[in-house]
C-alpha cells in the first residue's frame, strides 16, 4: 500500500522508522499509576506520576527503575505500599484501544517500528509483550516490534542523547530518517535533540517544555500519526 509522505518544511518526507515511546506513547500507565495509590484518586496518582516523570528524566545514567519508582512515591508522601501494588500490576498494563490497528497500518506501509523506554529490561519488555498481543488480535501474523530498548540494556534513562542513540543503532537508521512518537514533554525535547522529528500523542494534557518543534500534536495515537498511515 502506498504511503503519502508528511510535508516537513516545505518538503515531502517520509521516515524509514516510527520510534514510540511506551508508558505514554502506547499504554495507559497513567490509570495503574492512579490505581495503585491508597485513595486511587486521579490527584494522588498524577502528583506521584508527575514527579516520577522529573526524577527519571534527571537521571542520566541508569539506575535502577524499581528504586526511582519507589522514591518518587516517597517524594510525593505516599505509603510504600503504593509502588509496591504498582510493581505488582505491572502485567495488568493496558494498550490505548487504538494501538493494534494503528500498529498493524504502520507496518503493512513498510515503516520498521521500534520502541524506547524509560524502564528496567524486565518491565519493560513485559509491557511490549503486552502491546504485541493486543496488536496480533484478529491477525493471521503475530505483530512483533523490530526492536526495543530499555534503559536499562541503553545504561541511559531518556532525555540524555545515548538514550536514543541505542535505539537508533538497533534499528540501523539515522537520526534523519526516523520519526518519534512521544508520550511526554521531555521526550518531545530530547528526541528533537537527538536530530529525530517528533510527533506527540499527549494523551494526558500535559503541558508543553521548551521550544522544541511539534509535527503534530494529538489526544489519539491515531489522530497522532494520520499523516503517515
Amino acid at each position: 500500500m502506498s504511503v503519502v509522505p508528511s510535508t516537513v518544511d516545505g518538503l515531502a518526507w517520509r521516515p524509514k522508522a516510527i520510534i514510540f515511546d511506551l508508558l505514554t506513547g502506547l499504554l495507559d500507565s497513567w490509570s495503574l499509576w492512579i490505581a495503585s495509590t491508597p485513595s486511587a484518586t486521579e490527584a494522588e496518582g498524577r502528583r506521584w506520576r508527575e514527579r516520577y516523570l522529573k526524577i527519571t528524566f534527571g537521571t542520566g545514567a541508569y539506575v535502577p527503575y524499581e528504586d526511582l519508582v519507589r522514591k518518587a512515591a516517597h517524594d510525593v508522601g505516599l505509603p510504600p505500599s503504593a509502588p509496591e501494588a504498582l510493581l505488582r500490576d505491572w502485567s495488568t498494563l493496558q494498550p490505548w484501544p487504538e494501538d493494534g490497528r494503528v500498529l498493524r497500518a504502520l507496518r503493512e506501509r513498510g515503516y520498521k517500528l521500534g520502541v524506547v523506554t524509560n524502564c528496567s529490561k524486565n518491565l519493560g519488555h513485559s509491557a511490549v509483550n503486552g502491546v504485541e498481543k493486543s496488536a496480533s488480535e484478529g491477525s493471521a501474523d503475530d505483530f512483533v516490534f523490530d526492536a526495543v530498548i530499555t534503559a536499562e540494556e541503553s545504561g541511559f534513562y531518556k532525555p540524555v542523547k545515548p538514550a536514543y542513540e541505542a535505539i537508533l543503532i538497533a534499528m540501523g537508521v539515522e537520526p534523519g530518517d526516523a520519526l518519534f512518537v512521544a508520550g511526554s514533554a521531555g521526550d518531545v525535547e530530547g528526541t528533537t535533540n537527538a536530530g529525530m522529528r517528533v510527533v506527540w500523542h499527549n494523551r494526558i494534557g500535559l503541558p508543553k517544555v521548551g521550544e522544541s518543534a511539534i509535527l503534530k500534536e494529538s489526544k489519539t495515537l491515531d489522530d497522532a500519526l494520520k499523516d503517515f498511515s
